[in-house]
């Protein structure tokens, strides 16, 4: 999706993701964004859930700040599914898909999406106590949790939703916003953040910024 034209010399909202559906969600915004994804690889010595996700938004976010200009805005976003202290991250292939559908059926577990979202040399301070000041970027990082009950699944309903193709791409192996939607029970705490970014306590900050974006 294009942003501001730079002959305009307006400042760019920059996606560092090449997840669609965060995209999706970012469009709900109503601002033009553009969408500049890195090629870093997604590994971390952090062991909390929370500090990992934190943590690879950050490195997403940082990775696509040397192409933005003075006044852009970038947004770098990860997510996790952890379920009893374990990470469970994107399936290699069907046999690791079926093994954590196996796991997460008939129970609940977390999803945690880290967000960090960059001002390239800013003067000025967002509000919130989860601002920091960089240098000369400003920057605000935060994690979302969010709980899933899953419903039960047979080997056979596990089997039929691999074959969907969704699992493959997905953390936990699963898409909310697919025909995996039969199986949740229900979710505490935001939906958006699930699917992979928490956009109402992320369009908390971006608002600071509308005037300057649209």
């Amino acid at each position: 999706m294009p942003g501001r034209g730079e002959d305009r010399g307006m400042a760019k909202l920059i996606l560092a993701s090449a997840s669609p559906r965060r995209r999706e969600i970012l469009a709900l915004t109503g601002l033009p964004f553009e969408v500049r994804a890195g090629s870093g690889e997604e590994n971390t010595e952090a062991k909390e859930p929370e500090e990992m996700v934190r943590e690879l938004s950050m490195r997403k976010a940082k990775e696509a700040l040397s192409s933005a200009e003075t006044g852009d805005v970038i947004i770098g976003a990860d997510t996790v599914v952890a379920l009893d202290g374990s990470i469970l991250g994107k399936p290699e292939n069907e046999e690791e898909a079926f093994s954590m559908l196996k796991q997460i059926q008939g129970r609940s577990h977390e999803v945690y999406t880290g967000v960090t979202v960059i001002r390239k040399e800013s003067g000025e301070r967002a509000e919130g106590p989860e601002t920091v000041m960089e240098g000369t970027k400003e920057t605000v990082t935060f994690s979302e949790r969010t709980v899933v009950h899953v419903c039960s699944m047979n080997d056979k309903e596990i089997l039929e939703y691999i074959k969907t193709g969704e699992p493959m791409d997905k953390a936990g192996a699963y898409g909310i916003q697919g025909c995996f939607a039969v199986y949740v029970q229900g979710i505490e705490g935001d939906y958006q953040n699930v699917v992979g970014l928490p956009l109402s306590r992320l369009y908390g900050y971006l608002k600071t910024y509308r005037g300057e974006l649209e």
